[in-house]
């Protein structure tokens, strides 16, 4: 996966020129067409908004919305004047009202070829406005299935993130701009990488745990093919969830059974869900009669990690060093 992100960055940098218009782009099964630079852009989700604010387009960037954490530090500064149009899924109004000429989704489910929460391809389509969605949604085998963040019959890998970052760069003419991108992404890998090698985590199995729709009720633990599986195979641990549903929801009973080594509890600033809180996922752990009694729990193998972590973004690879500090922590590891 490494080799193939550097081959992909080392043929960027030999492509990084002009892009020619009207440019062509496969966006999830149909052709996308741009006939100019876009010059007032929105960005639906935090992801996409990050990768934007990567390549310098902040200038670009009308509206913002999904919003779960602070920027990073090092994208603090030019993003600290982003206009944002609301922290969950704004309304189609909303985004309007912004005179976009380009709409860039993370999720499929905001932009859709048929129903959507924010607006659908041709409803963009009608007003001329160009609309984009991310690689790693496209890649879904199905965009709505079970608790409605879809399914993937194929791992997440970084290759979808790649791509993502070198089609935006080409949108906006600023390959050169994404190449270096992809490569510094990389290094952050090959490092993350060096860093676990020695970890030899000893048959570790974890769950993760983003939200729940009610504390008390079934969560949405990561399923086999997300960003979470591509943390967990670069640590070297076992996901016990093995649905191909993106985010499945799980009942603690049948958690119980599977009992996890370690949990790991999304973080966030978000406060769309009833535990998306870690202090509530916390409580609540400590407090059910089922969870309790979880080997994770009585063990105190709780690890807390960045939401953004969780999701195909720049920042999975944070998680990689996240999981793989709180191991080293609790002893699962040398």
């Amino acid at each position: 996966m490494l080799a193939t992100a550097i081959l992909a960055s080392t043929a960027l940098r030999v492509q990084a020129q002009a892009t020619t218009y009207p440019l062509e782009i496969r966006n999830c099964q149909r052709d996308l067409i741009l006939d100019a630079v876009p010059e007032r852009v929105v960005a639906i989700g935090q992801g996409t908004t990050e990768i934007l604010l990567s390549l310098g387009l902040a200038d670009k960037i009308v509206g913002s919305a999904i919003w779960l954490a602070p920027l990073p530090e090092e994208l603090a500064e030019q993003g600290q004047a982003l206009p944002r149009l609301a922290d969950n899924s704004p309304s189609f109004e909303a985004v309007l009202d912004t005179r976009p000429d380009f709409v860039a989704s993370q999720w499929i489910n905001d932009i859709a070829p048929e129903q959507a929460r924010v607006g659908t391809f041709s409803q963009f389509g009608d007003f001329g406005i160009a609309t984009y969605v991310s690689p790693a949604e496209c890649a879904k085998s199905d965009f709505s299935t079970g608790s409605g963040d879809g399914a993937r019959s194929q791992a997440w890998s970084m290759d979808l993130l790649s791509r993502e970052i070198a089609e935006l760069a080409g949108i906006f003419d600023v390959s050169g701009a994404g190449a270096a991108l992809i490569e510094r992404n990389a290094a952050r890998i090959e490092t993350a990488k060096a860093h676990v090698r020695g970890l030899q985590a000893r048959d570790v199995s974890v769950l993760f745990w983003f939200s729940s729709p009610q504390t008390e009720g079934e969560a949405y633990v990561a399923g086999r093919y997300g960003a979470p599986a591509w943390i967990s195979d670069v640590v070297g641990v076992r996901n016990v969830i093995t649905s191909e549903e993106e985010w499945p929801l799980v009942g603690w009973e049948t958690i119980s059974g599977l009992d996890p080594d370690v949990i790991v509890l999304g973080k966030m600033d978000r406060r769309r869900l009833p535990a998306d809180d870690v202090a509530a996922k916390r409580a609540f752990l400590q407090s059910d009669p089922v969870a309790s009694q979880l080997s994770a729990v009585r063990n105190g193998r709780l690890i807390e990690m960045d939401a953004q972590s969780m999701n195909p973004t720049l920042r999975a690879v944070d998680g990689v060093e996240t999981l793989a500090a709180g191991l080293r922590a609790f002893g699962q590891a040398r």
